[in-house]
Parts: structure tokens; C-alpha cells; sequence
């Protein structure tokens, strides 16, 4: 037996506090009575069976399948089995399919995963769930997706997203674990919107501290996931409207705060039911909305399809500010180095974190001032923790303390170490440079201007005493 409840946003506004829903352990509960508080019947159906519980799961599909990739479908291939009230068990994940050698024998990777449950190139001796399903066709693994989770090259989203237009359902949601932003003269742009423009979709941001091997193994890890739940869909912690003093939207709202009402947590009127783009504008997507038959997808679903014990999980609405703390800790990573590789010591290692970090916030505040908050940078994995690891032993600090080691450039380094593959840092200190210097503000950032000028050699690892006087300033 289901019971159909017929909702209407106004009165969903003014019936419900955050703690209508109950939230109980590992089961969301809809409580049936609420019918009696509903005299205004509207569109929106909640589709319940006889135990309270959202009568369709999600589906999970992983786009993506290297290394990163292929530890995100194991940790949500774990957490689908965990929580059968929430998503259907089997995980699809995306294979692009090639030929590899196992036990002696040429076979494809996908039959290698889905026999041995082993991804042998690009995560070997890491046992994956059974429940996942390599699978070498694109539209055949996102067929009925609800939950889509973006892990491939940010050179290919174009194209796979063309691929995947008019092929997804159009309720669908995603997650993209593509850390970094796209920076052109013309502007700044998130990759969860080349994701969202491109499938007329909403899509959310996942960034920290990852490492994908040391996830993979399950040593301790935290992570930071941005999503910012569309209000017209059946979410207990709608996103927050950033003209408002309400929460503060790099935190969840309480679900036991019955001050709260739904009104005050909305980013809009729930009558307008548009959302808001990273910029805090009307977004140019026409979303369609979460059918109200699955479990509400916001903060607390998340949560549950991606923390683990060994991978903690923190939930956020700032998606560009997530986003933007994985491109420019970068910039800070090679400023790291450099001090490092000329033997100053941690102590001016820290200072150039601290005014790297203070550079980052104030580059957020200012492209991005109506929805990035300062405590996305300084409280989360995305911000300070991923800054930390990347200024301690990631690529682009070592390439560039092993530069001013060995007393060459970072582009020597690059070719000599890398096989001419560039570091991350290297595209995007002079991407945001050219960015920063067409609209007057280089000054304005004299750290992320010092790095563009040394790797162009213009300055000298030994102007960044004075630079960093100059921020002191």
C-alpha cells in the first residue's frame, strides 16, 4: 500500500520546521500524519509505502574509472550496500575500455574488474566491491541514474557531456570530484558548471585533502562536499539565499533547530522554485525536479552515499569557493617549494601558506562575493587541510623545491621529470596572472603575481622576502 500526500510548497513553508523529517538511524522516516497539516493540495506528490519510507532508491553511476575514480566507486559501492533505504545496491562505474595483461592473458579491463573486482592498471592490489559493474558503454551505465559522480580529465567533460545530452534522466544530480576551475580572461568558471550547463542538470563539487591511494587503502582521510540542494527539490536543507542573514552557507542547518522554518533556509521563495548559480545570479538551467517517490537528495543523503569510517565527509553549500581552494592552493604549493628548495626553513614556509591562504580568500570573496564563504578556505578539507598537503610533499612543491635545488627553472624540471607534462601550478599561476593583470589587479595579489614572475623569470626566489613584507602591508 502507498500513500500519496499532495504537497504544496507554501504549506510546506509554513507547516514545517528542519525537524518535520525525522532523521533516524541509517532510515528516513516520513511521518504520515503530517497530512492532517495539508489542507492546500498542490502538484508535488511524496510517495511513501506503508513503512514511511521513499517507495523508488537511487541509482549511482561513476563516470570515470582511473585511479581517483575507481576509489570514489569503492567507497560508494560500500555505502549503497550500507544503505539499502537510500540507493539501489549495484554502482555502474564507466570504463573507457582497453586491453590489459593479467595473469599472463590479454583480456579487457572491464571483464578484469567484473571477474576479479580489481581495477590492475590504474588501482592495483586494491580489492573493489562486487556490487560495482565496470561497464564500457557510457549511455548504458548512466541509464536511470539519478546520482551522477563526474571523475575523468576536465579536457574531456565537453565532450562526454554531448554524449550524455538528452541520455541521463532529467532529474538527475551530480557530483564532480574534478578539483580545480577553469580561468580565462574572460572569467572564472567551475567545472561542476560546464557539468550542470552542459546536461541541464545541477551538479555540486567534492574537494579536500585526497589522496587517492591512501583512501584506497583506507588510511584516515576527510574530504569536503559542496552542494547547494535545488529548492525545488524534496530537500530537508534547501540552500541558502546569500541576501539573507541566515545560515551561513558553509555550514548544514540543524535538523533539530525548530526556530528554523523552510522560508528562512530558502535561497528563493519556494513558490519561485529557481535556482542560484555559484555567483548567486538566477541560473540559466531549467532544472527539473528530484520526483518526491526517492529520498530527498541533500546534505544528510550525500553524506551517507560518500563518508566511510576511514573517509569523513564534510557537507557545505559553497560550491566555489570548494572549487576554487583546489586550482589556487596550487599557486601557493610552488611559493612553498621555492622557500623550501633555497633552504629557508618551516618558517617561511608558513608565512608564505598564511598569505597564500589570505590571497585565496580574498580571490573568492572577490569573483564569487555572493556565495563563497571565508570558512570554506579555513575550515574545511578543500581549503586549509588540502593547502597543508599540498605545500608538504605534493607534486607542485617538489617540482619546485627541486628546482631551485638543482638550480634550474620549473619548465626544466617539467620536461626533464615530468616528460614535458606540466604541473598544475605552473597553467594555473599564469592563467590566474593574465586574468588578474587584464582587469588591473595584479598588485593586488602580490604572491600569486610573484610566482608568475619567477617562473617567467623576472623575479628571483629571493624577492619573496620583500613580496612578503609587502603583504604585511
Amino acid at each position: 500500500m502507498r500513500i500519496l500526500l499532495r504537497l504544496s510548497p507554501s504549506s510546506i513553508c509554513s507547516a514545517f520546521s528542519a525537524s518535520a523529517f525525522p532523521v533516524l538511524r541509517q532510515r528516513r522516516f516520513y511521518s504520515r500524519p503530517f497530512s492532517t497539516h495539508l489542507p492546500n493540495m498542490a502538484p508535488g506528490l511524496l510517495n511513501v509505502t506503508d513503512n514511511g519510507e521513499a517507495s523508488k532508491r537511487h541509482k549511482v553511476t561513476v563516470i570515470g574509472s582511473g585511479n581517483w575514480g575507481s576509489t570514489i566507486a569503492k567507497i560508494v559501492a560500500e555505502n549503497t550496500k550500507t544503505h539499502p533505504e537510500l540507493f539501489e545496491e549495484q554502482v555502474q562505474m564507466w570504463v573507457y575500455e582497453e586491453e590489459v595483461t593479467h595473469d599472463g592473458k590479454t583480456e579487457k579491463l572491464t571483464n578484469v574488474i567484473n571477474t576479479h573486482h580489481e581495477n590492475i592498471k590504474y588501482l592495483p592490489n586494491i580489492r573493489l566491491p562486487a556490487n560495482i559493474v565496470a561497464n564500457p558503454s557510457l549511455e548504458d551505465a548512466v541509464q536511470g541514474s539519478s546520482i551522477l559522480i563526474f571523475n575523468l580529465p576536465h579536457q574531456f567533460i565537453h565532450r562526454i557531456c554531448v554524449q550524455l545530452k538528452g541520455k541521463i534522466v532529467p532529474y538527475a544530480r551530480a557530483i564532480s570530484c574534478i578539483k580545480g576551475v577553469d580561468v580565462s580572461d574572460d572569467g572564472v568558471s567551475l567545472f561542476s558548471e560546464w557539468i550542470g550547463d552542459g546536461l541541464g542538470i545541477y551538479c555540486g563539487a567534492l574537494s579536500g585533502a585526497n589522496l587517492a591511494t591512501e583512501i584506497a587503502q583506507e588510511k584516515l582521510s576527510e574530504t569536503t562536499i559542496a552542494y547547494d540542494p535545488p529548492p525545488m527539490d524534496n530537500s530537508r536543507n534547501p540552500s541558502r539565499n546569500p541576501s539573507r542573514n541566515a545560515t551561513p552557507r558553509s555550514a548544514t542547518p540543524a535538523r533539530g533547530d525548530q526556530r528554523a522554518s523552510a522560508a528562512d533556509l530558502s535561497v528563493t521563495p519556494l513558490a519561485d522554485l529557481q535556482h542560484r548559480d555559484a555567483r548567486g545570479r538566477i541560473s540559466k538551467t531549467r532544472l527539473t525536479p528530484v520526483p518526491p517517490e526517492y529520498p530527498p537528495l541533500d546534505h544528510d543523503t550525500f553524506k551517507a552515499l560518500f563518508q566511510r569510517p576511514y573517509f569523513l565527509v564534510s557537507m557545505v553549500s559553497d560550491v566555489a569557493g570548494t572549487s576554487l581552494s583546489g586550482a589556487l592552493k596550487n599557486i601557493v604549493a610552488l611559493a612553498a617549494g621555492f622557500v623550501v628548495g633555497k633552504g629557508w626553513g618551516n618558517n617561511a614556509k608558513s608565512a608564505i601558506m598564511r598569505v597564500g591562504l589570505l590571497e585565496m580568500i580574498k580571490f573568492g570573496k572577490e569573483f564569487f562575493g555572493e556565495t563563497v564563504s571565508t570558512a570554506t578556505f579555513t575550515k574545511e578539507s578543500a581549503g586549509v587541510a588540502d593547502l597543508i598537503t599540498s605545500c608538504s610533499d605534493g607534486r607542485n612543491f617538489n617540482g619546485a623545491r627541486l628546482a631551485v635545488e638543482r638550480g634550474i627553472s620549473v619548465q626544466e624540471v617539467e620536461q626533464k621529470e615530468l616528460n614535458g607534462q606540466k604541473l598544475q601550478g605552473t597553467s594555473t599561476a599564469a592563467e590566474v596572472h593574465s586574468f588578474l593583470q587584464k582587469r588591473g589587479l595584479e598588485n593586488n595579489y602580490p604572491l600569486f603575481t610573484a610566482v608568475f614572475e619567477i617562473l617567467e623569470g623576472k623575479k628571483t626566489v629571493d624577492d619573496i622576502p620583500a613580496i612578503l613584507a609587502l603583504a604585511q602591508s
